[in-house]
């Protein structure tokens, strides 16, 4: 068997030959080559490992009695007035309306913008927001004519509510990185902006704004850990109060695979009296669309996330956006974050990985060769599995996201590539290297 030395320095020639060899393969995957033939490609294109750790394995998360979730369905400026007004009655912390109070386009025309011929409705409203004093109004990130040319996804500007409105209230913006490009798009949703900088000045998102109106000495460590996209720490989705029972019970038939988080008040049930108006006292309330009802299978502002009871192929979004925002505050407010380890120590991850995956594969070649396929198949499969065990459990229970895909990659390549490697350097010793009994004869 070859020394040890000879065996570390084979291994970390082949390891960077396994590194080059991968750089070569997502080269050619870049050109698309084969997308047409790969359908579980992109059935699984939006599967993360740590999806089955949100929707399966952690424990279930307690209710969030600080944070209650009011669904405004269609209603108008004026009934939104009312809705506030009642709500504010029991002293609430925060109200928080994720519903754009603006023009959209900045066309301020009574048919581009019908809401403007209530006239009544919209002087409700702005008195019911500055009644409040305690209100945090939705904006949108946008991007200016000149800057769509480049096919940028930067955000150079905002659209504000009206002023009537935002000149008594706070405000944040609702924008979320799904990579969707219009609302009807499939919208994926795993990370939050917690910031962002336009034109020089700091806006802070809807539920950053939400979270600092209610403890901004948290907020203010979320902000410090200045990471330009936040990875939502989902915990759960909505339940419903009725006839005054806070409910417990999990529900069976969203497309959520999590029990509740947060009480919901569905449009109507404030006035009816169904729900006691104490929930609100001191608490955050979030208004926004979840439907025409509570249950509707609306599409309008509702995401795909990781709780989604398909981890794969999913077909339905299970969250509403304002839900999502609910989650968001909830993981501000409780230091519920996820942490991700640097990129560089990653790569370094996989590079020792690899260089002692290879050096095992070696000792096998020379200890036990007639076994060596199926021994190296068999050791390459259980690397594989105990690393996504590994990212499984860390996420589960640590709430670190080990984004090992690039030690999987080298992983899955490395018997391949030592192959490849081991008949270059046959036949570079059979062209490149003389025989013993040739060189002989020539002395």
């Amino acid at each position: 068997m070859a020394s040890m030395k000879n065996i570390w320095i084979q291994s970390l020639i082949i390891t960077v030959f396994v590194f080059v060899s991968m750089y070569g393969v997502n080269k050619l995957t870049d050109l698309k080559l084969f997308t047409a033939f790969d359908v579980i490609g992109q059935a699984l294109k939006d599967f993360q490992l740590t999806d089955y750790a949100f929707s399966q394995i952690r424990p279930d998360p307690l209710v969030d009695e600080r944070i209650v979730v009011v669904n405004i369905g269609n209603m108008s400026r004026r009934e939104l007035a009312q809705q506030i007004g009642f709500i504010n009655q029991y002293k609430p912390k925060v109200i928080g309306v994720d519903v754009l109070l603006s023009c959209e386009g900045g066309l301020r025309d009574s048919v581009s913008c019908p809401a403007l011929l209530d006239t009544l409705g919209n002087l409700m409203l702005a008195s019911a927001i500055e009644e409040a004093g305690n209100v945090v109004l939705a904006e949108k990130l946008l991007q200016t004519d000149s800057l769509s040319r480049f096919d940028s996804d930067i955000a150079d500007s905002l659209e504000y509510a009206d002023p009537i409105f935002r000149i008594n209230s706070k405000d944040g913006f609702v924008s979320l990185p799904t990579e969707a490009t219009y609302q009807e798009d499939v919208k994926l949703c795993r990370t939050v902006w917690p910031k962002y900088d336009v034109k020089g000045t700091r806006e802070l998102a809807f539920s950053t704004q939400i979270a600092m109106q209610y403890d901004s000495v948290k907020t203010k460590k979320y902000l410090e850990r200045n990471n330009d996209e936040e990875i939502v720490n989902f915990r759960g989705n909505i339940e419903v109060l009725q006839l005054r029972i806070k409910s417990l019970k999990t529900s069976e038939t969203g497309t959520s695979n999590y029990p509740t988080m947060f009480y919901s008040v569905d449009v109507g049930q404030l006035e009816r009296g169904e729900v006691l108006g104490e929930i609100f006292k001191d608490h955050i309330v979030i208004m926004g669309f979840l439907g025409e009802y509570l249950g509707d299978p609306s599409w309008n502002d509702k995401f795909f996330t990781p709780l989604n009871k398909k981890v794969a192929g999913r077909a339905n979004p299970d969250m509403f956006g304002v839900v999502v925002h609910a989650n968001v505050v909830a993981m501000i407010l409780n230091e519920d974050y996820i942490n991700e380890l640097p990129d560089w120590i990653l790569i370094f991850i996989a590079f020792v990985i690899c260089t002692l995956t290879v050096a095992l594969l070696i000792v096998i070649d020379h200890a036990l060769p007639t076994w060596f396929d199926a021994l190296s198949f068999f050791v390459q499969v259980v690397i594989i599995l105990i690393l996504m065990l590994v990212i499984i459990q860390a996420f589960a229970i640590r709430s670190l996201k080990l984004d090992l895909s690039l030690t999987l990659a080298v992983t899955a390549l490395v018997g391949p590539c030592y192959d490849i490697f081991k008949s270059l350097q046959n036949e570079y010793i059979k062209r490149f290297t003389k025989p013993k009994i040739e060189v002989l004869k020539n002395n």
